[in-house]
């Protein structure tokens, strides 16, 4: 068997930028970067692959897009001229599975360059080459980094996914060296190549460097400012799974729950887990959290801003109804959904009482129909369950689990225990060298050394998140703040969104642009003390179903740095200027 990869050191490029922040009222801070400098291509495109040699890294193909040749559902402006370079790092064959692997990525060049490097880390178990546009995140976004300037990479994170194999995007986890490329040395051995390849195509290296992704992809970020702490002058993460191992402990428990109260399904015999709580019982969950909640933040406007109040003040035992004999339904809960609630919102424990990860808020986004897929599907089906069973635990489980007489995958999700199976998170056996708590999180979330840096690092994270708790975000917001004093303020910021489901959805103001708020910060020292995020109502360019119609459908507000809410001022209730950070 081939040795382990280790990452490879990098060196701090010295990094600089300028650029107007728009819907962000900032305050100078130091030290910050010298502007970058943007530059034109001094390649052609088809030019690219005979000029361009890295260890181990093969160009397959470059293709030259014409400027409006492209345009993405949601953006007004086409994309401009830009190259676009297919490649593969570390081709191999796996000696477990006997299956073809390599780090497969996918650049875009504008031809006219903003002089800064954009690595956007993808979601869920990676295993596909997504197209390399430079998603700034949230709902519907209006721009991208392509469209931006920045020079983008992407990549499948060491494999692709397997659509012969019954556990498909999951059968990497049987190959010990992939399920380190997915945890953190694919951005390891790509972050160096990346900035060679633009060091060719522009003849200068990049000024800035960027990381930016959600879920999967933002604990990217995480891992990428703990091992790599002078690859990346800004680090943005979304929904920042940096403990996912244990957040999908957390889902299949959840299951559990739900599958207690369930109905089974006739053509499967198995808990339907959607039969636990209906549509209706969620709405009633949602109006009964904003009965108690809506105002603690100074108006009531379907808004649940003051998240930790919140907490304090909503009971699901007191605050639900609960049924009496011929409710109607969806007026109330009965005592039975009233305790999985209670359990579910409060997270899981080990048999010594102690968290085996975060609970979840009370926020109405709760009802949003995001949270209930990853619930009451997802947790028992081609993600959570999945990704514990083949890539989480030590060794992976038989693909048995799923071709087996009478086995299926929610079984082995009703069937995971915390007592057995939580330990083999932590384990190690023969080639799995590294357990997935190794290899999945960041080694330390102080970031000491890419504090040190000068890095910046912002957070944002949706307050009705149903996979990966904000109070899990909350509370390494804290403990950063422990170790860092009064300097956490200078180089990290994490903002809640009310009522956002997984990465952008549910009743929320999910449209917003901190790409432009991470750059000003790191190249203006400009940090941000507010940012607008706006709601996608009818009439929007993508507009997201789950706006109340109550709301103007361009309703805007202020989200803040934790733990300032945003508080109303007076004035048009539907706008952001109506709001203050405290």
């Amino acid at each position: 068997m081939p040795s382990i990869r280790p990452h490879l050191p990098l060196v701090a490029w010295l990094a600089g930028g300028l650029l107007v922040l728009a819907g962000c009222s900032s305050t100078p801070t130091a030290p910050v970067r010298q502007a970058a400098v943007g530059a034109a291509a001094v390649l052609d495109c088809d030019r690219l692959a005979a000029s361009f040699s890295f260890a181990n890294t093969r160009i397959v193909s470059t293709q030259a897009v014409a400027a409006g040749q492209l345009r993405l559902p949601g953006i007004a402006q086409p994309m401009p001229a830009h190259c676009v370079v297919k490649g593969l790092m570390h081709e191999r064959t796996g000696p477990i599975d006997g299956k073809p692997y390599a780090i497969g990525f996918e650049m875009r060049l504008p031809v006219t360059w903003n002089g800064r490097f954009f690595y956007q880390a993808n979601g869920g178990l990676d295993g596909f080459q997504t197209p390399a546009y430079g998603d700034i995140l949230g709902g519907g976004p209006a721009s991208n980094g392509l469209l931006k300037g920045f020079a983008v990479l992407s990549s499948d994170a060491g494999h692709a996914f397997d659509r012969s194999s019954p556990i498909g995007g999951a059968t990497f986890g049987l190959d010990p060296q992939a399920r380190l490329d997915y945890g953190y040395n694919a951005v390891a051995q790509l972050t160096p190549m990346g900035k060679a390849l633009i060091r060719i195509y522009y003849g200068k290296p990049p000024d800035t460097s960027y990381l930016v992704g959600s879920s999967n992809g933002g604990r990217h970020g995480f891992v990428a400012a703990a091992r790599l702490p002078q690859a990346y002058d800004g680090i943005l993460v979304s929904t920042p799974g940096y403990r996912l191992p244990l957040a999908a402990v957390a889902q299949v428990w959840d299951a559990q729950q739900f599958a207690a109260i369930a109905r089974p399904n006739p053509a499967t015999g198995r808990p339907d887990l959607r039969t636990a709580f209906s549509p209706a019982d969620m709405a009633l969950v949602a109006r009964s959290i904003l009965a108690r909640c809506d105002t603690l933040d100074g108006l009531a406007d379907g808004i649940v801003a003051d998240l930790q109040a919140c907490q304090t003040a909503f009971r699901v035992d007191r605050d639900i109804a609960g049924c009496a004999a011929g409710a109607a339904a969806g007026s109330c809960l009965s005592a039975g959904q009233k305790d999985v609630l209670t359990r579910v919102l409060a997270g899981p424990k080990d048999k010594t009482g102690a968290a085996v990860y975060a609970g979840l808020p009370a926020d109405p986004g709760i009802a949003g129909s995001d949270w209930a897929a990853w619930k009451f599907v997802n947790s028992v089906g081609p993600r959570d369950a999945i990704a514990l069973g083949f890539v989480f635990v030590t060794p992976p489980a038989s693909p048995a689990v799923l071709t087996g007489q009478g086995n299926t995958l929610i079984d082995y999700a009703l069937s995971f225990s915390l007592d057995t199976d939580l330990p083999k998170l932590t384990a190690t056996s023969g080639p799995y060298r590294e357990s997935a708590m190794d290899f999945m999180t960041p080694p330390d979330t102080r970031f000491g050394p890419f504090v040190a840096n000068g890095g910046k690092m912002l957070v944002f994270h949706g307050t009705a998140d149903p996979v990966f708790s904000a109070l899990d975000s909350i509370a390494w917001h804290d403990r950063f703040r422990s170790a860092h004093g009064a300097a956490a303020d200078r180089h990290a910021r994490l903002f809640l969104v009310p009522g956002m489901n997984h990465s952008r959805g549910g009743p929320a103001t999910d449209q917003m642009d901190m790409v432009d708020a991470l750059v000003a910060w790191v190249e203006r020292g400009q940090a941000p003390e507010s940012v607008v995020a706006r709601a996608r109502g009818p009439g929007s360019a993508l507009p997201n179903p789950e706006v109340p119609a109550s709301w103007s459908p361009t309703r805007s507000r202020l989200l803040c740095p934790y733990p300032q809410v945003a508080r109303y001022q007076g004035g048009d209730m539907e706008a952001a200027a109506s709001f203050r950070c405290q």
